[in-house]
């Protein structure tokens, strides 16, 4: 069966926040754990036009968003914990990419998720760097991956900058 997206409406973000809750270690997920992450995604003016719902039939399974740093999009993926661990994160995290159809992708992930690395790279992404972020109370090892057709996609932020995400406004004009 193949995956729809449609912007995210309301109740589906509270439905997604409130009520998937991940276990064990992957519970760092769950969008109640960070007060400032809940906030965010429950802000439909912060969600704009770039967070998608993801849905299999008439099921909701995912979701799907993105913003645009460096000439490339960067973006935030999550499958519904019962999809989770199940080996639907590569067809899951493929249809995104052709959803979004841009030629540089790029994501951060949690070092400890050694689950959806595995996915990231058999998708095509390498990793670039590693670097500390301060969430969920703690301060967590990152790592920022890529996959684009060309060489490494041009910087203009210092490695130790924790900006990553930008505005998402529109892709650099340079």
């Amino acid at each position: 069966m193949s995956y729809f997206f449609r912007k995210m409406n309301q109740k589906e973000a509270e439905e997604i926040a409130y009520n998937w809750n991940y276990k064990g270690v992957y519970s760092f997920y769950d969008l109640e754990a960070d007060e400032e992450d809940l906030v965010e995604f429950l802000d439909e003016k912060k969600r704009g036009n770039r967070t998608y719902s993801v849905f299999e039939g008439e099921s909701l399974v995912g979701f799907f968003s993105w913003t645009y740093k460096n000439e490339a999009a960067n973006i935030s993926l999550g499958l519904r914990p019962d999809h989770t661990g199940q080996g639907e994160g590569l067809r899951f995290l493929e249809s995104c990419l052709e959803f979004l159809d841009s030629p540089a992708v790029t994501l951060d992930v949690a070092l400890f998720n050694g689950r959806a690395i595995r996915v990231y790279e058999k998708a095509g992404f390498r990793e670039v760097y590693r670097f500390n972020q301060e969430t969920n109370g703690d301060s967590y090892i990152f790592v920022h991956m890529e996959k684009t057709a060309e060489k490494s996609i041009r910087r203009s932020y210092p490695l130790g900058s924790n900006d990553r995400l930008g505005d998402g406004s529109t892709f650099p004009t340079d």
